[in-house]
């Protein structure tokens, strides 16, 4: 499979998880998704080929000698840098779907922070982490009306 079009569907691939977390976080099939690994294997399981089909002399230079300037000719290849933009897409989705179930399980307000980490993964993380301490520190935590979760009938 083309290197583009595995790129292009795993743009499109996270979106609707991304979708579910933030726009409906309490539906129960939100709930039920996010507790499948499937999601994050099948997205690791196309870094892991593109990461094979990427594997050159260059790549391992940039792999075994991690200076920027290699590193940055490395990533001029599209090949390697599909590998690397999809392993933002796995650990950015695994990071949220953390995120996620720490605001499910604490009570914890999230939406800010998996809209920071759908854009740029560490600044989400740490949105949470700062969101999370507060919480914890001066808030109510999983007493909160906002987030409370909800229990499923039957």
């Amino acid at each position: 499979m083309a290197t583009e079009l595995l790129f292009n569907l795993s743009n499109l691939f996270v979106l609707p998880f991304w979708g579910l977390m933030i726009l409906l976080p309490r539906w129960q099939i939100t709930e039920k998704v996010m507790k499948s690994p499937i999601p994050i294997a099948i997205l690791a399981s196309v870094y892991l080929y593109l990461f094979i089909g990427s594997l050159s002399s260059e790549s391992a230079a940039a792999l075994a000698s991690p200076e920027l300037s290699v590193i940055a000719q490395a990533f001029a290849d599209e090949k390697i840098m599909a590998v690397g933009w999809v392993h933002y897409l796995v650990m950015d989705l695994f990071v949220g779907r953390w995120i996620y179930w720490q605001g499910r399980e604490t009570g914890v307000w999230t939406v800010h922070s998996l809209i920071f980490c759908l854009f740029a993964g560490p600044i989400g993380l740490l949105s949470h982490l700062i969101t999370a301490t507060i919480t914890e520190r001066w808030g109510k935590g999983k007493d909160s009306t906002t987030e409370t979760p909800q229990t499923e009938i039957g």
